[in-house]
């Protein structure tokens, strides 16, 4: 009888082992991420970027996009640099901060330029911009 017992033991935990397993088993089924869930990975170096939101006016840099910053495309549009970044504006143009082309145009030297705005898309949609001071000699060549 004890070795019956014992049988009956046995079958009893392993039913007991047996439903533990399917609980878990169905309880966990339903932890499974949806993909709305999901992380995904974005292929732009852009997604991975903060928002960059400037409301109160920043110094940043500002040229021509191909000429100072090696950006692709085709003639003279502004862009500024954030950080290492650069971006093509909106909200302005080359041509709305003097003679592009002069000495100290914006294709002939990096400048400074007090800004609003913020960047959309990989774009900067600019709020305000205002060229600062004058250019000095050092200025014509982009350091970076």
């Amino acid at each position: 009888m004890l070795l019956e017992g014992e049988f009956e033991m046995n079958g009893e935990i392993k039913h007991v082992v047996t439903m533990l397993l399917f609980c878990g088993v169905i309880c966990c089924a339903g932890c499974q991420p949806k993909e709305s869930h999901l992380v995904v990975e974005a292929d732009k170096p852009d997604a991975m970027i903060p928002e960059r939101k400037f409301v109160i006016p920043t110094q940043l840099d500002a040229s021509c996009g191909q000429c100072q910053f090696g950006m692709p495309g085709e003639g003279c549009d502004l862009a500024v640099r954030i950080q290492d970044d650069v971006y093509y504006v909106d909200g302005t143009s080359i041509d709305d901060h003097g003679d592009a082309h002069a000495d100290d145009g914006l294709c002939n030297c990096v400048r400074k330029a007090m800004v609003t705005g913020e960047v959309v898309a990989g774009r900067f949609v600019v709020s305000e911009m205002t060229l600062i001071g004058s250019v000095s000699a050092s200025s014509n060549v982009d350091q970076r």
